[in-house]
């Protein structure tokens, strides 16, 4: 895993090898927080929240880049002890909330919003198509947030509120909403 820029930039971390995520690609991933960079300004050191975070690429990018805090969510083992372990190497904890649980279970009931949310599901989940509406109508987005949702291209999500764009890289796709279109 590489942390493409930042303050840990270029730092890289072996994954387990018994790892069950899929990772955001380095270029998908690249890509994206280009987007986000132009419609977020990081300088004003918002708060992100990593839905399903995986090998934890996405909650580093954000921290890396200049959120004051990011909380990721992540249900499995393996997934948790490397972001753990990462964040430990970076001396990172004090702006991370690694959360062990189900991020669905952590959307429904949170209390509080975030800036940024990025959430990453495994493609195979079930009822994967209606987890942006749940994601829209919780408390983790304020009236200000951009949310980001990856997915396979077999999804379209543009007739849902406040849907900014669709933008593919390779065969990672993502659906943009900003809540204050």
């Amino acid at each position: 895993m590489r942390i493409i820029r930042g303050k840990y930039g270029r730092r890289r971390f072996d994954v387990p090898t018994n790892i069950t995520a899929r990772p955001t690609t380095d270029f998908a991933r690249e890509n994206i927080f280009n987007v986000i960079d132009n419609l977020y300004d990081f300088d004003s050191e918002p708060t992100a929240l990593d839905l399903f975070a995986g090998t934890g690429a996405i909650t580093f990018e954000f921290l890396s880049r200049g959120c004051s805090m990011v909380t990721a969510v992540e249900k499995a083992n393996t997934q948790y002890n490397f972001i753990k372990k990462v964040a430990q190497e970076l001396n990172a904890q004090d702006h991370l909330r690694l959360i062990k649980g189900d991020a669905l279970q952590f959307v429904k009931m949170a209390t509080s919003g975030y800036d940024i949310v990025f959430a990453d599901p495994p493609y195979d989940l079930p009822d994967f198509g209606e987890i942006p509406r749940l994601v829209l109508e919780s408390k983790v987005l304020k009236p200000t947030s951009l949310f980001i949702m990856e997915h396979s291209k077999k999804y379209d999500f543009s007739s849902l509120p406040h849907f900014l764009e669709h933008r593919a890289y390779g065969s990672v796709n993502f659906s943009i909403f900003d809540m204050e279109k």
